[in-house]
């Protein structure tokens, strides 16, 4: 069985990687990104260095099967159009990707709490991939704390747990929540 990650050797994408390794020592996890870097060595893991927003490029560094596909890319920007680049492109390349190699299923990340012009292009994928046949995981967090996160957001995680007793879009989750939710859906199918 094999997964591909499109981005995946972020903070979210290391963390879904050890997870599923763990829990399913005989995958094999695809990383492609622009750098090819990744933090995570392992015999399962293999990095792709490729620009992820060229169909043409990603489709020739992958191989002809592909049971899951999972995005993990996407960062707020203020620009709609680096906002669109960066998010919807590979959104738009992992649904014809996943449509045209008939997957077991795609995963998104989406966001309940940043940027409004961020959480709306999520809202707008995940609408998008929605409408494919092949059967969609997503989560929608807020902020992601955990795992030797530690970062100016992070910091704020005290507050966020108190102001999300009161506003569910404000309480802050653990990472390993959302890597087990994510992979939860995803492996059902």
């Amino acid at each position: 069985m094999n997964i591909v990650l499109l981005g995946g050797n972020g903070y979210l994408g290391r963390n879904f990687t050890e997870k599923i390794i763990e829990t399913n020592p005989e995958i094999e996890v695809l990383v492609l990104s622009r750098s090819g870097n990744n933090r995570l060595v392992k015999s399962q893991i293999k990095n792709i260095a490729v620009d992820v927003n060229d169909y043409e490029s990603v489709k020739l560094a992958l191989p002809d099967h592909i049971d899951y596909i999972v995005n993990f890319i996407g960062r707020p920007e203020k620009d709609l159009i680096i906002l669109r680049d960066i998010n919807m492109v590979p959104v738009e390349l992992m649904k014809r990707l996943a449509e045209e190699k008939q997957v077991k299923a795609m995963g998104m990340i989406g966001g309940l709490l940043g940027p409004k012009p961020f959480l709306k292009i999520k809202a707008e994928a995940i609408n998008l991939l929605k409408t494919s046949s092949i059967p969609l995981a997503y989560v929608e967090p807020t902020l992601i704390y955990g795992n030797g996160r530690q970062d100016s957001m992070t910091k704020m995680v005290p507050i966020l747990k108190f102001f999300g007793i009161f506003a569910k879009n404000m309480k802050p989750v653990d990472v390993n929540d959302v890597v087990n939710n994510i992979a939860v859906q995803l492996f059902k199918y």
